[in-house]
């Protein structure tokens, strides 16, 4: 990751803030100027920049307000990140001037800057952030542990995939045996096999119902009994009466007859017994049932040949299930054996380490007003990766969760004394009123802790102690000014006789005296 540095801080359209612009050096830069003159404002400017919600501010957000952070990159370019408002409110985000989200932002904020305030000092609430420090602290290293762990969970996947026991994979062999038994005695030529069965059925049923009617009807007209019907219209003519008044109704009765076995006759032509197959019209309609069974138990006859296909390959799988569970069972007892093992050294890495950056940031506290205070780092589980800080305020009391019994300024010592053994040199640290609660010397140690840390990684401290604002390399005041019936802020970066004022104003209050000027001299020089 590579070292980031706030180049620079904007903020517009900010409670008091309407512009102010920092420009931020290397080492320890700090921020002063009486209370309630916007310093929280500025942090929260940050904040949002780098996609916090605004909660802090979110009452001090113009419809216009924009913030904007410059951070650089190892000196080989730089990044800004921004947030605006629009006149609904709601908040934009930009990250280079391309639209972005609050999401995105956070993301690179977590790789460019970390805040330590009195209430989200959140490196020391997080249980895997405590173990990340554990392990940076003794140099340990899970990578393969987490491997093994992760080639044990497939290989225990897999020999679950195989059917578990023998007993149980051997009833879901004989399960699939049968039902792969019973579509293939199907043997279902295409999946629209059902259909084009059912038209070649209703074909032939249409055909062979056409030609009983037909032998019927020849039946009734002209078979060799009496009762046919041309047999009794012929009877009939010839029952006719004789003589030539007649003759002509018989002429025609006897043509129309003719004429009536010329149809018949073309009729006759049209039956075929061989026309259709008894035995073929048995074996569609058996056909059509099987087909119809196999489409109520699988939904379609597509389903039932892709089910087909997926037992098969399950058939082959069980039948190698045997020969690949032996393996897979040996590389299970291995694999386990590996992680106990790796697991059982992990512990040990990491409560030698826990041990050696307790000792560590024990020996800071002093320096940070916290001299009667215990804190040890205690690890657990199989492999110590249940991390967490345990902390009593003083001595005789019980200790307990760092978080749960250490107040907002205490915690934001801790998180200084732990800085100082465990500095991130690649990220920025801002510590906002880390001094809170205390004075004299112990300012001092507390000045000489942030000016220590900014030798490593750039800082940022927003104080009201002129020991500690005496140590930084770059001093920037937040002013109000009131004009009318406004308020306004401003921020000037400060140097010579202009520090020496603001540290003598932070020393003696507003009326700033010789002595005060002069003693402010000193703790500059020294």
């Amino acid at each position: 990751m590579p070292k980031s540095q706030l180049l620079e801080l904007y903020a517009h359209g900010l409670g008091v803030i309407q512009d102010a612009r920092l420009e931020f050096g290397p080492g320890f830069n700090v921020l002063t100027g009486e209370t309630g003159a916007g310093k929280t404002l500025l942090l929260g400017a940050l904040d949002l920049c780098l996609g916090g919600d605004g909660s802090v501010t979110r009452a001090a957000i113009a419809p216009d307000m924009r913030a904007a952070a410059v951070f650089d990159l190892s000196g080989e370019r730089e990044i800004v990140l921004t947030r605006e408002s629009g006149t609904t409110g709601r908040l934009r985000s930009s990250i280079d001037g391309a639209p972005s989200s609050a999401e995105a932002l956070r993301s690179l904020a977590d790789q460019l800057i970390v805040i330590h305030g009195q209430h989200d000092s959140l490196t020391l609430r997080n249980r895997g952030e405590v173990l990340r420090l554990i392990d940076a602290r003794g140099d340990v290293s899970v990578e393969q542990l987490t491997q093994t762990r992760r080639a044990l969970h497939d290989a225990q996947r897999e020999r679950s995939s195989l059917g578990g026991d023998g007993e149980a994979r051997a009833r879901e062999l004989d399960f699939v045996t049968f039902q792969i038994a019973e579509l293939e005695d199907a043997t279902i030529r295409s999946a629209h096999e059902l259909e084009e069965t059912l038209e070649e059925l209703t074909r032939l049923t249409e055909l062979r119902d056409g030609q009983v009617a037909l032998v019927a009807v020849l039946d009734e007209l002209d078979a060799d009994g009496d009762g046919a019907v041309l047999a009794t219209f012929a009877r009939t003519i010839n029952n006719l009466p004789r003589g030539e008044a007649y003759d002509p109704s018989r002429d025609g009765l006897r043509a129309a007859l003719e004429q009536a076995r010329d149809a018949v006759r073309e009729l006759a032509a049209l039956t075929d017994p061989d026309s259709f197959d008894a035995s073929a019209l048995k074996e569609l309609e058996d056909r059509a049932s099987v087909l119809q069974a196999l489409v109520r138990k699988y939904g379609s006859l597509s389903v039932a040949l892709t089910t087909l296909d997926e037992y098969r390959a399950r058939h082959v799988a069980l039948e190698q299930a045997s020969s690949r569970t032996l393996t897979l069972d040996a590389e299970i007892d291995t694999l386990s054996a590996r992680v106990v093992s790796s697991a059982a050294a992990a512990l040990r890495e990491r409560v030698a380490a826990a041990s050696s950056l307790s000792a560590a940031v024990a020996s800071q506290l002093p320096r940070v007003a916290l001299a009667h205070a215990e804190l040890r780092f205690v690890v657990a589980g199989e492999d110590g990766a249940d991390a967490q800080i345990l902390f009593t305020p003083n001595p005789g009391q019980p200790e307990g969760p760092l978080a749960a019994l250490a107040s907002g300024g205490e915690l934001s010592r801790v998180l200084l004394a732990l800085s100082l053994e465990s500095a991130d040199a690649d990220v920025v640290a801002v510590f906002d009123e880390v001094d809170a609660g205390v004075g004299g010397q112990v300012a001092q140690q507390i000045g000489e802790c942030l000016r220590e840390l900014g030798q490593h990684q750039q800082v940022l401290a927003v104080t009201h102690l002129a020991t500690v604002a005496a140590k930084a390399d770059h001093h920037f005041v937040i002013e109000k000014r009131f004009e009318s019936d406004d308020v306004f802020t401003s921020v000037r970066a400060l140097s010579g006789e202009a520090r020496v004022d603001e540290i003598a104003r932070m020393l003696a209050g507003d009326e700033i005296t010789v002595e005060s000027r002069a003693l402010a001299q000193q703790m500059l020089e020294t």
